[in-house]
């Protein structure tokens, strides 16, 4: 077997199942599993993996054991020469795997390898990439200079700026929400330390590959979406976490830094400081008008009143997709997507070619009853019931 795609959810169950969709369409034409791992959830996550996808296999775990042994559990079940560690709340394109593939089987000695990772909003996702968190580097994280000398190698390793994001290369981590590598390597590096702190076990596991002497990878050929939620808002818990994860991550493989230390309290003060007067974010407004791109006229008929608003139809068989940039300027519009008729490829190349902050996305996952998204990545995300 080629590939085995591990899915670890807790709690995300319409996610988790337009994921599944997803990760479907691009293994179609692969000798390939998917095994969803489900760290206990109580909503109903299981019970819509045996309705709706009876032939994949799903581990149901009785304790939410945590994302480092969650995953373990569900490569030790996997077939493939490959796997990719993915998040339920991501979106793959239908050739994600076929690019990845190809492209591991030309490498020499490969580690792990990462994609391009977008939000919701279409905003490219910093941490697709990343450098070795050193202690000058972490802080160059928490203080923000990563931001202010992007251009300078001094301050830009924590986001591994020298690579541009629509540009392959070697870089040193990379994230945990899409890690695509060889079974037999993560079974040589015992796979994630179930022992590591939130937000350390892909750095974690990333620097242990390069200790094998691999090379790992962020390749730019493929886009996934990935809905980032309230796990990246950042607040003094998310500051606290970030500490504890580093901490961790020295102890394990470095000596104990008091440089550190003395250097990431000033970063937490500083940080707090500025928060203080930056307020919390502000969710946006409603959009004024919906536009649904498809072509089940019938559905469209039905919608303003499901959304309470009015919606613009784009008849999919008469029209081709338009910028909508163009078009609603200086307006706030949401598209929704109907994946009946557009494929996630062209969901996420829209997504991401048509971002605006006046802009919001939607996707209608085919053969469902929901639609779904997120205007932030500083939210979960919304879910509407078609009924």
């Amino acid at each position: 077997m080629q590939l085995s795609v591990i899915i670890l959810n807790y709690n995300v169950r319409y996610f988790l199942e337009q994921c599944v969709l997803s990760v479907q369409s691009t293994i179609s034409t692969l000798d390939a599993e998917i095994i969803v791992v489900d760290n206990n959830s109580s909503d109903e996550s299981c019970l819509m993996m045996k309705t709706k996808f009876p032939d994949i296999k799903l581990i149901q775990n009785t304790t939410n054991f945590g994302f480092p042994k969650g995953n373990n559990i569900g490569v030790e079940q996997a077939s493939g020469k490959y796997i990719c560690i993915l998040n339920p709340d991501t979106v793959v394109a239908e050739d994600t795997f076929v690019k990845i593939l190809a492209f591991a089987e030309r490498q020499i000695n490969p580690g792990i390898i990462g994609c391009q990772l977008i939000d919701g909003t279409g905003n490219f996702l910093p941490e697709s990439k990343r450098g070795i968190p050193t202690p000058w580097v972490a802080f160059t994280k928490i203080s923000g200079l990563y931001k202010v000398f992007p251009k300078w190698k001094l301050f830009n390793q924590y986001y591994a700026q020298h690579l541009d994001k629509d540009q392959t290369g070697k870089v040193d981590i990379l994230v945990g929400a899409f890690m695509f590598l060889e079974r037999d390597l993560y079974i040589e590096l015992e796979g994630f330390d179930e022992k590591c702190f939130m937000y350390a076990d892909d750095i974690d596991l990333s620097y242990r590959a390069l200790q094998k002497q691999k090379s790992n990878f962020y390749f730019h050929e493929t886009t996934v979406l990935h809905y980032k939620g309230e796990s990246t808002v950042k607040d003094e818990k998310y500051m606290k976490r970030f500490q504890e994860a580093m901490n961790f991550f020295y102890q394990k493989h470095f000596k104990k830094s008091w440089f550190f230390e003395f250097f990431i309290q000033i970063g937490i003060w500083f940080f707090s400081f500025i928060k203080m007067f930056q307020g919390k974010t502000k969710p946006k407004p409603l959009p004024e008008s919906l536009v649904f791109y498809s072509s089940n006229k019938n559905l469209s008929e039905k919608l303003p009143s499901i959304l309470k608003n009015k919606v613009l139809f784009v008849d999919l068989k008469k029209e081709k997709m338009v910028n909508s940039s163009l078009i609603f300027k200086g307006k706030s519009v949401e598209i929704i997507l109907d994946n009946q008729y557009v494929s996630f490829k062209k969901c996420i190349k829209i997504i991401k070619s048509l971002k605006d902050k006046n802009v919001t996305f939607k996707i209608f996952p085919k053969n469902t009853n929901f639609i779904i998204g997120s205007n932030s990545r500083n939210d979960r995300g919304q879910i509407i019931k078609i009924e």
